[in-house]
Formats: structure tokens, sequence, C-alpha cells
């Protein structure tokens, strides 16, 4: 059976002033997938998926479900059943873990939608050190914590696809690991996610799919497995040198959470 398409972006160019910082990117997401967009700094990256949030102007097609939004803003594509977790988390620091959650459900409860007490239960169960520090002011969580809290929120719109800018950034190796176990277990929940990283192993590790934004163009794309053995790939985003074959790695779906710091 065919996945359907969840968002589709065709011709997709943003620009700042007369710079083009990204150049007619043609990108597919389907339901039930992770699709991953990697680069170096500067690529546009984060560019690219907050014009597709509606954050930014943008130029060319966007269609979820195949739809047309003409004029793409966040308000739609809320509408639409998207989130986004920016690169800055954006948490309300002297708030506690509790109420950011429930902010995150607000949309919901302004449409008359009164399921945020089972929402939050499902975020406690998907992170359970959230259910711990719920009364704790954000600002004195852990970055991994608060990673997780800014996904947690996201999460309690029941958003039909998660978009998520460099949930690694800053990030501890072990607490990246567990993070990204957890966007992989998203799939089993009907979530659909768009991961921009700068980590090209972990998020190769984690993805269906993923694309290479190099200078705002798509230089690469296909299945995850087949980039991690792409020459190009490796030896320009995964630290091999140069004619040393990829060492198999452990997918972060099935890798164990590890510990993070406190």
């Amino acid at each position: 059976m065919t996945a359907r398409a969840l968002l589709q972006l065709k011709g997709f160019s943003v620009s700042y002033g007369p710079v083009e910082a990204v150049h007619q990117v043609d990108l597919t997401v389907n339901e039930g997938e992770i699709v991953t967009v990697i680069g170096p700094n500067g690529a546009g990256k984060s560019t690219l998926l907050n014009a597709a949030m509606g954050l930014l102007p943008s130029r060319g097609e966007l269609r979820f479900e195949g739809a047309p939004v003409p004029r793409p803003s966040v308000e739609a594509m809320v509408a639409h059943g998207v989130g986004l977790v920016p690169e800055k988390r954006e948490l309300f620091g002297e708030m506690s873990v509790q109420d950011n959650l429930l902010l995150g459900g607000f949309a919901r409860w302004r449409r008359g939608q009164r399921d945020q007490a089972e929402r939050m239960q499902e975020v406690f169960a998907l992170f359970p050190r959230l259910q711990e520090r719920s009364a704790q002011l954000a600002a004195t969580l852990s970055g991994g914590e608060r990673q997780m809290l800014a996904i947690g929120r996201a999460l309690m719109a029941r958003p039909r696809l998660l978009m998520l800018d460099e949930p690694s950034l800053g990030l501890a190796p072990l607490i990246v690991r567990e993070v990204l176990k957890i966007v992989a277990s998203l799939r089993g929940m009907g979530v659909s996610v768009l991961l921009v990283e700068q980590n090209a192993r972990a998020a190769l590790q984690v993805a269906d799919r993923g694309y290479v934004l190099e200078m705002g163009a798509i230089a690469l794309s296909g299945p995850a497995r087949s980039l991690m053995s792409d020459r190009r790939v490796i030896e320009t985003y995964l630290g091999a040198g140069k004619g040393r074959a990829p060492q198999p790695a452990e997918s972060a779906a099935a890798a164990p959470a590890g510990t993070p710091e406190s």
C-alpha cells in the first residue's frame, strides 16, 4: 500500500530580503513516517522548518493531505494539526512544568475539547521525569528535561505532524539517545515527524527517510539507511575518514535510554 502524503513542499523557497536562503525545495513527509533534514550550519534547515510552519514568508507550494495551503500561517498549520518544537524550546521558565504543558493544550481547550488531563498523562507516560517534576519551575530543569518538556508541550495539542528543530542541541550524547528514542516512539502514537538536525548520525539512525540540505538546496535524498552508506554523506557528515566503511550503527529507536544529567 502506498503511504499517504501528509506534508508536501514543491518548489519551496524562502528569502531574507534579496538573499534566497532556501531554494526550490521538494520534500514529502508521509503518514507514520520520520523524515530528517540534515546539513551543515547555515544550510537553511531551520529557515525551511520555520517557513513550513508559517513563521516566515515563502514561495512555492505547500500541501497538507493533498490540499494546498495557499498562504501558510501558524494558525493555518496548527489547525491542520502541525506542531513545532523550536530550537530554543521557548519554555516559560517562571511557570511550572504542569502549567507549561497545560498551555500546550490551550488551543484544544478553547475549541471545547476538555481532554487536557488525559493528554498530560500520555505525556507523563512518555516522560516520567516530567511527572516527578510537575510542580518544578521550567527554568530549574536540566537541558534534557527542558527538551522533553518542549516536546511534551507540543504533544498536548495532539499534532498529526510534529516538526523538531535541532532537538539534540546542547545535550550530552546519552541524553540525545534518550530523546530520539522517544521521538521514534511517536510513530506508534500516530504522529509523523519532520526532524531538522545537525547531528546527522543520530538523525539518520532514527529516521525512515532523509534529505541533505546544502546552501539552501536539496543535495541528496533517499531512505535513511541508503544515506548512511553514501560515501559523500559518510565523509562529510558522519565523521568517517576517506575510504573507511561506516560501522553498523545501533538504531536510536532500539537503543537503551541513558541516564540524563541532573
